[in-house]
């Protein structure tokens, strides 16, 4: 691994980090009315958990782009298509990757930003089976990023599905029910400001309009 390539690699995951961060607001007061499963981790647990599966990414992929002298690719012309390919895949990773935050801190749609997650999961697995085929050491160390992507995706789902009301907001559980007036209520208040004389009159009037 060339030091100039891990430089590179660090300086595009970090930029996706920084991306993502500019979007995240867990103290917004949206997030804190959002229904959340009761097994999703301590707040403090995802920068902590990002931050080392960021380091993670920028070094496996280093090594795996360096890996050209490997000699595990036939073929010096296919060697180069695939590293081509890989670095493709890699940007395509830390664009979803930083997407997913403006999708639900800032445009506050659970459902898209879960749709996004899954398929930066797929990404991401892809990404680890490219990173394996350049270096084995390398796509093993790169796998728990996929596993991760693949919780967050569950995560992602989970807060949706609790909260599918407009922009993520929770469902109501009970509200004003709609109150339509009640012409027999109606009938009968008016029946005991009538005299007495008339109530009989509106008694068989009712009667006959039964009837029909």
């Amino acid at each position: 691994m060339k030091l100039m390539t891990v430089v590179r690699t660090a300086a595009a995951t970090a930029a996706a980090a920084a991306a993502g961060g500019t979007a995240t607001d867990p103290d917004s007061r949206w997030y804190r009315r959002l229904r959340k499963p009761d097994w999703q981790p301590p707040a403090i647990a995802f920068p902590v958990v990002w931050t080392a599966l960021y380091a993670d990414l920028a070094v496996s992929s280093a090594v795996a782009l360096d890996s050209e002298a490997d000699g595990e690719s036939p073929g010096r012309k296919t060697r180069r298509q695939e590293l081509a390919a890989y670095r493709g895949a890699l940007a395509a990773n830390l664009v979803l990757s930083a997407a997913w935050s403006w999708l639900f801190w800032r445009a506050r749609r659970p459902w898209l930003a879960a749709a996004e997650c899954a398929v930066l999961t797929a990404s991401s697995v892809d990404l680890v089976r490219r990173t394996h085929r350049l270096h084995r050491g390398a796509g093993v160390a790169l796998a728990p990023y996929a596993l991760w992507c693949g919780f967050a995706t569950v995560l992602s789902t989970a807060i949706a599905r609790l909260n599918p009301g407009p922009a993520g907001r929770p469902a109501a559980t009970g509200g004003p029910s709609v109150q339509c007036p009640d012409t027999r209520v109606s009938r009968i208040s008016r029946r005991r400001t009538l005299p007495m004389s008339e109530r009989g009159k509106e008694s068989s009037t009712t009667t006959r309009r039964g009837t029909l």
